[in-house]
Protein backbone atom coordinates (compact mmCIF):
# COMPACT_ATOMS: atom_id res chain seq x y z
CA UNK A 1 0.00 0.00 0.00
CA UNK A 2 2.46 2.62 0.63
CA UNK A 3 4.62 1.90 -2.22
CA UNK A 4 0.65 2.64 -4.31
CA UNK A 5 1.15 5.73 -2.33
CA UNK A 6 4.04 6.61 -3.07
CA UNK A 7 3.14 6.56 -7.09
CA UNK A 8 0.39 8.07 -6.87
CA UNK A 9 1.70 11.34 -5.05
CA UNK A 10 4.85 11.23 -7.86
CA UNK A 11 1.59 11.70 -10.10
CA UNK A 12 -0.19 14.05 -8.67
CA UNK A 13 3.61 16.20 -9.42
CA UNK A 14 3.07 15.93 -12.97
CA UNK A 15 -0.85 16.85 -12.95
CA UNK A 16 -0.57 19.68 -10.47
CA UNK A 17 1.94 21.34 -12.06
CA UNK A 18 0.50 20.85 -16.09
CA UNK A 19 -3.00 21.79 -14.54
CA UNK A 20 -1.84 25.28 -12.87
CA UNK A 21 0.68 26.33 -15.85
CA UNK A 22 -2.57 25.82 -18.00
CA UNK A 23 -4.92 28.37 -16.06
CA UNK A 24 -1.62 30.94 -15.56
CA UNK A 25 -1.77 30.63 -19.13
CA UNK A 26 -5.60 31.40 -19.31
CA UNK A 27 -6.00 34.25 -16.97
CA UNK A 28 -2.72 36.04 -17.87
CA UNK A 29 -2.66 36.01 -21.53
CA UNK A 30 -6.76 35.08 -22.73
CA UNK A 31 -8.51 38.07 -21.54
CA UNK A 32 -6.15 40.65 -22.53
CA UNK A 33 -3.94 43.05 -20.66
CA UNK A 34 -5.51 42.35 -16.47
CA UNK A 35 -3.42 46.15 -15.49
CA UNK A 36 -4.97 48.23 -18.38
CA UNK A 37 -8.50 46.44 -17.40
CA UNK A 38 -8.01 48.03 -13.94
CA UNK A 39 -8.84 51.17 -15.30
CA UNK A 40 -11.55 50.63 -17.19
CA UNK A 41 -12.86 52.84 -19.98
CA UNK A 42 -9.95 55.59 -18.17
CA UNK A 43 -6.94 56.13 -20.07
CA UNK A 44 -4.19 54.48 -18.37
CA UNK A 45 -0.62 56.53 -17.76
CA UNK A 46 1.87 54.14 -19.26
CA UNK A 47 4.56 54.97 -16.73
CA UNK A 48 1.41 54.00 -14.16
CA UNK A 49 1.03 50.65 -15.69
CA UNK A 50 5.36 49.77 -16.16
CA UNK A 51 5.24 49.84 -12.66
CA UNK A 52 2.45 47.84 -11.61
CA UNK A 53 3.45 45.39 -13.81
CA UNK A 54 6.80 45.36 -12.33
CA UNK A 55 5.44 45.44 -8.93
CA UNK A 56 3.36 42.01 -9.96
CA UNK A 57 5.92 40.70 -11.88
CA UNK A 58 3.91 40.87 -15.23
CA UNK A 59 7.05 42.51 -17.38
CA UNK A 60 8.29 39.45 -17.20
CA UNK A 61 7.99 36.34 -19.95
CA UNK A 62 5.24 33.68 -18.77
CA UNK A 63 7.18 31.04 -17.84
CA UNK A 64 9.12 33.54 -15.64
CA UNK A 65 5.87 34.45 -13.90
CA UNK A 66 5.39 30.89 -13.42
CA UNK A 67 8.41 29.84 -12.03
CA UNK A 68 7.57 33.49 -9.59
CA UNK A 69 4.66 32.33 -8.78
CA UNK A 70 5.49 28.85 -7.79
CA UNK A 71 8.43 29.81 -6.03
CA UNK A 72 6.22 32.08 -3.85
CA UNK A 73 3.62 29.05 -3.63
CA UNK A 74 5.79 26.88 -1.58
CA UNK A 75 6.86 29.33 0.20
CA UNK A 76 2.62 29.92 1.41
CA UNK A 77 2.28 33.38 -0.56
CA UNK A 78 -0.06 33.08 -2.98
CA UNK A 79 0.27 35.93 -3.80
CA UNK A 80 -1.09 40.01 -3.61
CA UNK A 81 -4.76 41.16 -5.35
CA UNK A 82 -4.43 44.37 -7.36
CA UNK A 83 -6.06 45.76 -3.95
CA UNK A 84 -3.25 45.24 -2.42
CA UNK A 85 -4.78 42.82 0.14
CA UNK A 86 -2.83 39.18 0.23
CA UNK A 87 -5.09 36.26 -1.81
CA UNK A 88 -4.57 33.80 1.50
CA UNK A 89 -6.31 36.89 3.59
CA UNK A 90 -9.06 37.02 0.77
CA UNK A 91 -9.25 32.74 0.51
CA UNK A 92 -9.33 32.47 4.40
CA UNK A 93 -12.17 34.56 4.75
CA UNK A 94 -13.86 32.85 1.74
CA UNK A 95 -13.41 29.31 2.06
CA UNK A 96 -14.37 28.58 5.41
CA UNK A 97 -18.06 29.87 4.29
CA UNK A 98 -17.89 27.73 1.16
CA UNK A 99 -16.51 24.59 2.40
CA UNK A 100 -19.86 24.50 5.00
CA UNK A 101 -21.85 24.84 2.26
CA UNK A 102 -19.73 22.38 0.32
CA UNK A 103 -20.18 19.78 3.30
CA UNK A 104 -23.83 20.47 3.84
CA UNK A 105 -24.61 19.49 0.22
CA UNK A 106 -22.20 16.83 0.10
CA UNK A 107 -24.08 15.50 3.18
CA UNK A 108 -27.91 15.60 1.53
CA UNK A 109 -26.20 14.79 -1.85
CA UNK A 110 -24.69 11.05 0.38
CA UNK A 111 -27.68 10.45 2.68
CA UNK A 112 -30.73 11.37 0.70
CA UNK A 113 -28.94 9.85 -3.25
CA UNK A 114 -27.75 6.68 -1.68
CA UNK A 115 -31.50 6.03 0.22
CA UNK A 116 -33.26 7.04 -3.27
CA UNK A 117 -30.78 4.66 -5.00
CA UNK A 118 -30.76 1.86 -3.20
CA UNK A 119 -34.60 1.86 -2.47
CA UNK A 120 -34.83 1.99 -6.50
CA UNK A 121 -32.09 -0.74 -7.26
CA UNK A 122 -33.94 -3.19 -4.71
CA UNK A 123 -37.13 -2.36 -5.77
CA UNK A 124 -36.97 -2.38 -9.79
CA UNK A 125 -40.25 -1.94 -11.85
CA UNK A 126 -42.14 -0.49 -8.42
CA UNK A 127 -43.41 3.04 -8.38
CA UNK A 128 -40.97 4.11 -6.02
CA UNK A 129 -38.28 2.47 -8.62
CA UNK A 130 -40.33 5.04 -10.84
CA UNK A 131 -41.10 8.36 -8.77
CA UNK A 132 -36.96 8.07 -8.49
CA UNK A 133 -36.60 8.08 -11.74
CA UNK A 134 -38.74 10.49 -12.75
CA UNK A 135 -37.50 12.92 -9.79
CA UNK A 136 -33.90 12.69 -10.71
CA UNK A 137 -34.84 12.99 -14.38
CA UNK A 138 -36.77 16.57 -13.94
CA UNK A 139 -34.24 17.20 -11.10
CA UNK A 140 -31.45 16.55 -14.18
CA UNK A 141 -32.96 18.66 -16.56
CA UNK A 142 -33.63 21.92 -14.60
CA UNK A 143 -30.57 24.03 -14.87
CA UNK A 144 -29.32 24.99 -10.99
CA UNK A 145 -30.12 28.77 -11.31
CA UNK A 146 -33.90 28.04 -12.49
CA UNK A 147 -33.80 25.63 -9.39
CA UNK A 148 -32.99 27.89 -7.40
CA UNK A 149 -35.00 30.77 -8.01
CA UNK A 150 -37.97 28.19 -7.82
CA UNK A 151 -36.60 27.09 -4.49
CA UNK A 152 -36.48 30.68 -3.07
CA UNK A 153 -40.10 31.24 -4.45
CA UNK A 154 -41.54 28.33 -2.50
CA UNK A 155 -39.61 28.17 0.70
CA UNK A 156 -38.53 31.71 1.47
CA UNK A 157 -41.31 33.75 -0.02
CA UNK A 158 -44.78 31.45 -0.20
CA UNK A 159 -44.15 29.52 3.27
CA UNK A 160 -41.74 31.79 4.67
CA UNK A 161 -39.27 29.29 5.79
CA UNK A 162 -36.38 31.06 5.53
CA UNK A 163 -34.91 34.45 4.20
CA UNK A 164 -34.90 34.99 0.24
CA UNK A 165 -30.62 35.22 0.52
CA UNK A 166 -28.47 34.22 3.24
CA UNK A 167 -27.99 37.15 5.53
CA UNK A 168 -25.13 35.51 7.79
CA UNK A 169 -23.21 33.30 5.30
CA UNK A 170 -21.64 32.10 8.98
CA UNK A 171 -24.81 30.54 9.99
CA UNK A 172 -25.39 26.63 9.02
CA UNK A 173 -29.24 27.20 9.25
CA UNK A 174 -29.39 29.53 6.68
CA UNK A 175 -26.88 27.30 4.11
CA UNK A 176 -29.42 24.48 4.26
CA UNK A 177 -31.24 26.24 1.42
CA UNK A 178 -28.29 26.64 -1.04
CA UNK A 179 -26.53 23.48 0.07
CA UNK A 180 -29.74 21.42 -1.28
CA UNK A 181 -29.76 23.56 -4.19
CA UNK A 182 -26.01 22.79 -4.99
CA UNK A 183 -26.55 19.35 -4.33
CA UNK A 184 -29.53 18.65 -6.73
CA UNK A 185 -27.67 18.04 -9.76
CA UNK A 186 -25.23 15.44 -8.10
CA UNK A 187 -28.00 14.09 -5.96
CA UNK A 188 -30.06 13.06 -9.29
CA UNK A 189 -26.83 11.57 -10.14
CA UNK A 190 -26.04 9.22 -6.98
CA UNK A 191 -29.42 7.99 -6.80
CA UNK A 192 -29.55 6.34 -10.38
CA UNK A 193 -25.50 5.65 -10.68
CA UNK A 194 -26.53 3.36 -7.08
CA UNK A 195 -29.60 2.16 -9.22
CA UNK A 196 -27.70 1.20 -11.68
CA UNK A 197 -24.66 -0.19 -9.83
CA UNK A 198 -27.21 -2.37 -7.34
CA UNK A 199 -29.03 -3.23 -10.23
CA UNK A 200 -26.10 -5.04 -12.15
CA UNK A 201 -24.38 -6.56 -8.59
CA UNK A 202 -27.93 -8.41 -7.54
CA UNK A 203 -27.77 -10.70 -10.99
CA UNK A 204 -24.07 -11.65 -9.85
CA UNK A 205 -23.09 -14.77 -8.83
CA UNK A 206 -21.73 -13.91 -5.06
CA UNK A 207 -24.94 -12.83 -4.92
CA UNK A 208 -27.02 -15.46 -6.43
CA UNK A 209 -24.15 -17.81 -3.73
CA UNK A 210 -25.03 -15.75 -0.46
CA UNK A 211 -28.46 -16.50 -1.65
CA UNK A 212 -28.32 -20.35 -1.79
CA UNK A 213 -26.51 -20.68 1.48
CA UNK A 214 -29.07 -19.39 3.42
CA UNK A 215 -27.66 -15.79 4.45
CA UNK A 216 -30.42 -13.25 5.96
CA UNK A 217 -31.40 -10.80 3.03
CA UNK A 218 -30.20 -8.25 5.75
CA UNK A 219 -26.67 -9.44 5.58
CA UNK A 220 -26.42 -10.23 1.61
CA UNK A 221 -27.81 -6.62 1.13
CA UNK A 222 -25.14 -4.94 3.93
CA UNK A 223 -22.07 -6.85 3.55
CA UNK A 224 -21.88 -7.84 0.31
CA UNK A 225 -24.46 -5.81 -1.78
CA UNK A 226 -23.68 -2.47 -1.05
CA UNK A 227 -19.99 -2.73 -0.55
CA UNK A 228 -19.82 -4.07 -4.27
CA UNK A 229 -22.34 -1.44 -5.58
CA UNK A 230 -20.69 1.51 -4.19
CA UNK A 231 -17.39 1.48 -5.65
CA UNK A 232 -18.56 3.25 -8.70
CA UNK A 233 -20.45 5.93 -6.48
CA UNK A 234 -17.24 6.69 -4.57
CA UNK A 235 -15.68 7.32 -7.35
CA UNK A 236 -17.73 10.03 -8.41
CA UNK A 237 -18.48 11.15 -4.85
CA UNK A 238 -14.78 11.49 -4.85
CA UNK A 239 -14.43 13.99 -7.43
CA UNK A 240 -18.09 15.66 -6.89
CA UNK A 241 -16.59 17.28 -3.12
CA UNK A 242 -14.33 19.59 -5.08
CA UNK A 243 -16.97 19.96 -8.02
CA UNK A 244 -19.23 21.25 -5.51
CA UNK A 245 -16.80 23.97 -4.20
CA UNK A 246 -16.06 25.14 -7.83
CA UNK A 247 -19.94 24.69 -8.75
CA UNK A 248 -21.04 27.15 -5.92
CA UNK A 249 -20.54 29.97 -8.39
CA UNK A 250 -23.95 30.51 -9.35
CA UNK A 251 -25.30 28.91 -5.97
CA UNK A 252 -23.98 31.43 -4.09
CA UNK A 253 -24.28 34.39 -5.94
CA UNK A 254 -28.06 33.52 -6.21
CA UNK A 255 -27.99 33.59 -2.22
CA UNK A 256 -25.75 36.09 -1.42
CA UNK A 257 -23.68 33.55 0.33
CA UNK A 258 -19.72 35.27 1.17
CA UNK A 259 -18.10 32.44 0.13
CA UNK A 260 -14.99 31.31 -2.86
CA UNK A 261 -17.49 31.19 -5.49
CA UNK A 262 -18.82 34.99 -5.22
CA UNK A 263 -15.18 35.91 -4.68
CA UNK A 264 -14.03 33.86 -8.08
CA UNK A 265 -17.14 35.42 -9.76
CA UNK A 266 -15.95 39.05 -8.52
CA UNK A 267 -12.07 38.33 -9.41
CA UNK A 268 -12.83 37.30 -12.69
CA UNK A 269 -15.43 39.99 -13.96
CA UNK A 270 -12.53 42.33 -12.70
CA UNK A 271 -9.69 40.36 -14.24
CA UNK A 272 -8.10 39.50 -10.77
CA UNK A 273 -5.61 37.31 -12.01
CA UNK A 274 -3.74 36.66 -8.84
CA UNK A 275 -7.25 36.11 -7.05
CA UNK A 276 -8.21 33.73 -9.67
CA UNK A 277 -4.93 31.67 -9.94
CA UNK A 278 -4.93 31.27 -6.17
CA UNK A 279 -8.30 29.77 -5.61
CA UNK A 280 -8.28 27.37 -8.74
CA UNK A 281 -4.81 26.33 -7.22
CA UNK A 282 -6.29 25.33 -3.82
CA UNK A 283 -9.40 23.77 -5.99
CA UNK A 284 -6.54 21.81 -8.16
CA UNK A 285 -5.39 20.33 -4.78
CA UNK A 286 -8.54 19.76 -3.22
CA UNK A 287 -9.41 17.42 -6.55
CA UNK A 288 -6.19 15.93 -6.71
CA UNK A 289 -6.34 14.78 -2.63
CA UNK A 290 -9.89 13.71 -3.19
CA UNK A 291 -9.09 11.41 -6.18
CA UNK A 292 -5.87 9.96 -4.08
CA UNK A 293 -8.71 9.32 -1.16
CA UNK A 294 -10.85 7.61 -3.69
CA UNK A 295 -8.53 4.95 -4.80
CA UNK A 296 -7.33 4.17 -1.24
CA UNK A 297 -10.89 3.44 -0.38
CA UNK A 298 -10.97 0.47 -3.21
CA UNK A 299 -9.27 -1.52 -1.26
CA UNK A 300 -11.55 -1.03 1.76
CA UNK A 301 -14.69 -1.33 0.16
CA UNK A 302 -14.20 -4.30 -1.88
CA UNK A 303 -11.47 -6.81 -0.26
CA UNK A 304 -10.71 -8.03 -3.89
CA UNK A 305 -8.27 -5.45 -4.67
CA UNK A 306 -5.18 -5.53 -3.21
CA UNK A 307 -2.35 -2.85 -3.85
CA UNK A 308 0.93 -3.76 -4.24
Amino acid sequence: MGSYVLRRVLQMIPVFFGTTFLIFVMVYTLPGDPVVALFGDKAADPSVVANIKHTYYLDQPLWKQYLHYMGNLFQGDFGTSFTGRPVADIMADAFPVTIRLALLAFAFEIVVGLAFGVVSGLKRGSIADTLVLVLTLVVISIPVFVLAYIAQTVFATNLGWTTPTVQDSYDLTQLVLPAVVLASLSLAFVARLTRTSIGENLRADYIRTATAKGLPRRTIITRHLLRNSLIPVITFLGTDLGALMGGAIVTEGIFNVQGIGNVLYRAINQKEGPTVVGIVTVLVIIYLVASLLVDLLYAVLDPRIRYA
